[in-house]
């Protein structure tokens, strides 16, 4: 059965912004659970400790978390224009944390918005969004006399090879998307006149960028 796909981040990321003299550093970062997001949020409070403010968001798939804070700053102007972004990209399991050094002129209410929203975005597109998809790992052994034709199979269906095994016969363990396994499986048995042997491993989410 195939798992329902989502959207997070595929790695660690920063940027910052300069707005009327105001500092504004957005970081974040995949998480898997609410404890690695306050882990996060705590690391980035000592990183910053001398910062005026460290607002955060985020959202956890797990139990359907999602939680932001305005950290001082005036309410609705920080945490939740933060928490917009991460709805407005549909993702899941990452957290986002805003840091702002006061340059000693006022925004004004709108003006914060724009400033955390805009920050949020961009550490979010510094850790480069990826949809993870469920994927299935196979093992395919085949004659030698089939492994050339196995391999234009694979690069038919843009598969690389994750592991090879070169031994009485040929195996090769490839990933490829759930959804698709079937019609593979298929494929490879008519190609090869029932000759290979298709063994179902495990199954994972992987991220593929967007």
């Amino acid at each position: 059965m195939t798992k329902k796909n989502y959207k997070t981040l595929k790695q660690y990321g920063r940027s910052e912004l300069i707005e009327k003299k105001s500092r504004f550093i957005g970081t974040a970062r995949p998480v898997h659970s609410e404890e690695e997001a306050l882990a996060f949020i705590n690391m980035m409070r000592k990183e910053f400790s001398d910062a005026s403010h460290n607002v955060y968001a985020y959202i956890i798939r797990e139990n359907n978390i999602a939680r932001f804070s305005d950290d001082g700053e005036p309410g609705g102007t920080a945490g939740l224009p933060t928490m917009e972004v991460l709805k407005q990209e549909e993702l899941t399991d990452v957290a986002v944390v805003v840091t702002r050094y006061f340059g000693g002129t006022l925004l004004g209410a709108g003006g914060l918005v724009r400033a955390y929203s805009k920050t949020a975005k961009l550490g979010v597109e510094a850790g480069v969004i990826a949809e993870m998809t469920d994927c299935t790992f196979v093992k395919i052994c085949v004659p030698y006399d089939l492994y050339g034709r196995l391999q234009y199979l694979l690069e038919q269906e843009n598969l690389t090879t994750e592991e090879s095994d070169f031994g009485q016969e040929v195996s090769v363990t490839v990933c490829i998307r759930t959804e698709l396994l079937e019609s593979f499986q298929k494929k490879i048995t008519e190609n090869t006149n029932g000759r290979a042997v298709c063994t179902v491993l495990h199954s994972e989410f992987r991220p593929l960028e967007i």
